[in-house]
């Protein structure tokens, strides 16, 4: 090894020693500091994958815009999915001050190197799918959201905060739809009940699998991009999610469920872990129906994207 290899390897090491004490010590990483290669790139594909399933998460709710039962909740379920798309261009801006643009990670997602949460791969079938997707789905994004608020990458924490205030206004719209079904006839109820049933266990996926299961989870820790474990956010979920259920008169799906007194929570049912991977791999319900989507309303909204280009560009040559 040259001298000036020697030089630089000896650099690196006191940068990441550095950088490491910075972030134990609880500092925030901006943009223009310094960062291992590999938090860069941790961070890269964290957030593009939230960006992205925040974008292919207005599909199924978006399906039911001119089917909402009253003027109402067609409003708020217009300002939903409005929010949505707004916390997708907050991690999209996060994302792109890491060095990635907005191309690349929309071409990552269409070529399948990038991932979404494999909850939006499940179809919403009636407007009860509409409640649970509100009360269950961004229930358990919320539980993990708060959690990132605090996570080591300033522009992700800082996105995280505005996120978390408009996922709880969703929360409480979804988990109403349901109490209300509740409150219903028979037939509302049933509905309700089913969509209960098929959105559980999927919403207890998206928490992801164990810890000690994942590659990236060192480092994540590590690095304080993470700060709880998949299994401590899941169950956190399903404790204040029972009660919730039971006060509106809803059934989980888990016949293993119940009141553990000597550990504070409750014990619950093995997941179907299998069902999870084969979603992630593309093989759920709707994997390539929310693809092509995306891809078709991608290709058509290309003009937008030129003449917006061009306009800067003139304006520019105008300054």
């Amino acid at each position: 090894m040259g001298a000036i290899q020697e030089l630089e390897l000896q650099l690196n090491e006191l940068l990441e020693k550095k950088f490491e004490e910075r972030v134990q010590g609880g500092d925030a990483v901006e943009p223009r500091d310094w960062m291992p290669e590999n938090y860069r790139k941790h961070l890269v594909r964290q957030i593009s994958q939230h960006a992205h399933s925040e974008v292919i998460g207005m599909q199924p709710e978006g399906n039911w815009i001119t089917r909402a039962p009253s003027l109402r909740a067609k409003q708020i379920l217009l300002a939903k999915i409005q929010d949505e798309g707004g916390h997708g261009l907050y991690l999209y801006s996060a994302a792109e001050t890491l060095g990635i643009s907005r191309d690349e990670m929309i071409a990552q997602l269409h070529s399948g190197k990038a991932k979404y949460s494999n909850i939006f791969n499940y179809p919403a079938l009636t407007w009860a799918d509409i409640g649970a997707i509100g009360w269950l789905v961004d229930g358990a994004a919320i539980v993990n959201q708060v959690s990132l608020q605090r996570t080591s990458y300033g522009p992700y924490s800082r996105a995280m905060v505005r996120i978390c205030k408009e996922e709880s206004f969703h929360q409480r719209q979804g988990y109403e739809i349901m109490a209300q079904m509740m409150k219903g006839t028979a037939d509302q109820k049933e509905m309700a009940q089913d969509a209960m049933n098929r959105w559980w266990w999927p919403a207890l996926m998206m928490f992801g699998p164990h810890d000690t299961e994942s590659p990236h989870a060192g480092d994540a820790f590590r690095w304080k991009i993470k700060r709880h474990t998949n299994d401590e956010l899941r169950q956190k979920f399903i404790d204040k999610t029972v009660q919730q259920a039971e006060v509106i008169g809803l059934t989980v799906p888990d016949p293993d469920l119940k009141w553990n007194e000597a550990a504070g929570h409750y014990d619950h049912g093995e997941i179907n872990w299998e069902e999870f991977r084969n979603v992630i791999n593309g093989d759920g319900p709707c994997n390539k129906q929310r693809l092509d989507h995306h891809k078709k309303v991608h290709a058509e909204g290309e003009w937008v994207r030129v003449a917006a280009a061009a306009y800067h560009a003139k304006k520019a040559n105008k300054n």
